[in-house]
């Protein structure tokens, strides 16, 4: 028999049988090793302890403790175990598939009847039985006429369709979980008893399309979370609490920010108080653009598909592009256009017009872009996912030795913005070369080191995204953290020298010969309605004072006070703070209680003693007490806090 060389994370390297497991390999190091072995990751792929090793490889053993491999086993063995439920319960649903996701699982079902809420209870309550009594978990492959013959003679259709959608040569993978089958890739762990029983929780039903094709038929797909402990669940649990309190869509009805309605979906409705952030927040990005040397253009939003053709989004993107055909003066074809997806064409266009010198780079070009791309109906949510929306869309046209410094500047540009709208907390990932790229090694490496050097000179930590760069160049994508502890990937720093390429921009070097510029795409907020959604959840709708669309609202407490409630009013906005009058005859309490629910920063009472006295009762929102104070000590106060951060 073959012998092959495995080497371990300290370095060391010890000979085995060719087909050895890394079950076996675990009991060879430790017989306490091969009793927590969990899985193993061979040559950084995740691997079955039951699947052979056949060639040389880099190898470690997995255990609970390692995070990642562990949540991933237990997410995606609480699959197979919540479909086997669900077959033990109901033996006429017919099952498809069911893959993990961020914080668990789901799994999608053909049943005649919907489920309910109580079916979900009844569902755990088999999944604890099948997890108590500890089945064991097997793998085989089989040929492919073997699994089909299977899926037929159990009457499993969408089972047949997966394998044959599995390119030939690929393994006819099946898994047991006890005497439960599956058709499914693994890894699993070795038994269902490894599965925290008290860590999982089924959280909700939802109609999902077959393979997501609105054609097909419509099933219903079942969400689970699971974690390793009963307290991380606990925490998690307590998070989508949180989080449903801060919805976006449930605070902008209650704050009147924007609408969305069947007419134009996934496209936004703006409010005035909505579309008071949204200019706000524009006016100050355009401000700080400004002072880094951006210049600002505006493209059409219409295009010819000949520019779509040459960019290469024809052929790679069109299936998210809206087509637009006018029958341009009568000719025999209609000349077909697109709504733009996004600038870069329309950017390289404006670069293109005169003459450019290596003295004019870095160009930084910043368009505030409206753009369309079509999202699936099911995937559209709030204002965080839509089809119309407006990017703080930027293109620095610049010279392959200007990388470095035009992205460390970039950093330092974003961390101020992310640092004035609250966010301190966010990460950067550089995503390397993949396996099919344009360009050379050579190339490659000195464009991923200047990026990470730059990371370096902006004083940020980063961490490598192997393998998940564009074909023609990495990026930096910039993951910001929320007051509840969710991540968002909203800044970005693409390297691009494909797109001036193709749409032939050049600048005269130094060398008086023409050059390719090279691209950096970049983001800072993506777009702002998502943006705006974001910033509204994480500040659950309490927004920085200068941001809010409602600062103040004066209100009377007595009918004899609305003189001085509209003067006061009137003192406030000439000072340039966003203040309205509440003169109505309603009870304190109850305008409180209602501008308190429409999330206004501070409320203001007026009674006869404050006009008396020439002073505001003032109450904060979010604070259950009041003081009194002068007029005009508050005019002040108030003025600084609703100065922009880069005015102060």
């Amino acid at each position: 028999m073959s012998q092959i060389s495995l080497t371990f994370p300290d370095g060391n390297s010890r000979d085995y049988a060719a087909g050895v497991t890394p079950a076996e390999v675990a009991a060879s190091i430790a017989p306490s090793l091969a009793k927590k072995a969990i899985s193993a990751q061979v040559n950084g792929a995740h691997w079955d302890l039951a699947w052979p090793i056949t060639e040389d490889a880099q190898i470690a053993i997995n255990t609970m403790q390692d995070d990642g491999p562990a949540l991933e086993l237990i997410r995606h063995d609480l699959a197979h175990i919540m479909a086997r439920a669900v077959q033990e319960i109901w033996p006429d649903v017919k099952v498809t598939i069911g893959p993990v996701r961020d914080h668990g699982w789901f799994y999608d079902f053909d049943r005649a009847e919907p489920f309910t809420p109580e079916d979900l209870g009844t569902i755990e309550k088999k999944m604890r039985e099948i997890i108590n009594a500890r089945d064991a978990v097997k793998t085989e492959v089989w040929s492919r006429k073997h699994a089909i013959d299977h899926y037929l003679a159990t009457n499993e259709p969408y089972k047949v369709e997966l394998i044959n959608r599995i390119p030939p040569g690929e393994d006819i993978r099946m898994y047991w979980h006890g005497n439960w089958q599956d058709l499914c890739r693994g890894p699993h762990l070795q038994h269902t008893g490894q599965v925290p029983a008290d860590a999982f929780k089924l959280t909700h039903v939802a109609g999902a399309y077959w393979l997501g094709d609105a054609t097909r038929p419509m099933l219903q797909r079942i969400y689970g979370v699971a974690f390793k402990s009963k307290k991380d669940l606990a925490a998690h649990m307590t998070m989508l609490e949180e989080a449903a309190k801060r919805d976006h869509r449930k605070l902008g009805r209650e704050m009147d920010l924007f609408h969305m309605q069947e007419e134009a979906p996934g496209q936004v409705f703006w409010h005035p108080n909505g579309w008071r952030i949204y200019t706000t927040l524009q006016d100050y990005m355009r401000r700080q653009q400004d002072r880094d040397g951006y210049v600002e253009v505006n493209t059409p939003q219409v295009v010819n598909r000949k520019l779509w053709e040459a960019s290469g989004h024809w052929e790679n993107y069109q299936e998210n592009m809206f087509i637009v055909e006018v029958d341009e003066d009568h000719a025999r074809e209609k000349t077909v256009n697109a709504l733009k997806p996004m600038n870069c064409p329309c950017h390289v266009q404006v670069f293109n017009v005169g003459l450019k010198s290596y003295r004019d780079l870095p160009l930084r070009m910043a368009e505030f872009g409206s753009c369309n791309r079509y999202e699936p109906s099911g995937a559209l949510h709030g204002i965080m996912r839509v089809r119309g929306f407006t990017q703080d869309d930027a293109h620095i046209f610049c010279t392959d030795e200007q990388i470095e410094s035009e992205t460390k500047k970039f950093i330092e540009f974003l961390a101020m913005i992310y640092a004035d709208l609250g966010f301190e907390n966010w990460t950067i990932k550089l995503s390397t070369r993949p396996e099919k790229r344009i360009g050379s090694d050579e190339s490659w490496d000195r464009v991923e080191k200047a990026l990470g050097d730059a990371c370096n000179a902006a004083g940020y930590e980063y961490e490598i995204q192997e393998g998940e760069g564009a074909f023609y160049g990495p990026k930096l994508e910039f993951t910001l953290t929320d007051a509840i502890g969710r991540e968002w990937q909203c800044g970005t720093l693409q390297v691009d020298p494909n797109l001036p390429e193709r749409l032939d921009a050049t600048y005269i070097g130094q060398d008086g010969a023409k050059h390719r510029p090279v691209m950096l795409h970049r983001a800072v907020l993506g777009s702002f309605e998502r943006f705006i959604g974001i910033l509204i959840e994480s500040h659950a709708g309490k927004l920085p004072f200068w941001l809010a669309p409602r600062q103040v609202v004066v209100a009377s407490i007595v009918s004899d006070a609305d003189a001085y409630v509209l003067e006061a009013t009137e003192a406030l906005r000439a000072a340039g703070i966003r203040a309205e009058a509440d003169t109505r005859n309603e009870k304190i309490n109850y305008k409180v209680r209602e501008h308190s629910l429409g999330k206004v920063p501070v409320i203001l009472a007026i009674g006869m003693k404050e006009v008396e006295e020439r002073t505001v009762s003032v109450r904060r929102l979010g604070e259950n007490r009041t003081e009194t104070v002068s007029l005009d000590a508050l005019i002040a106060t108030l003025k600084d806090e609703a100065t922009p951060p880069d005015l102060r």
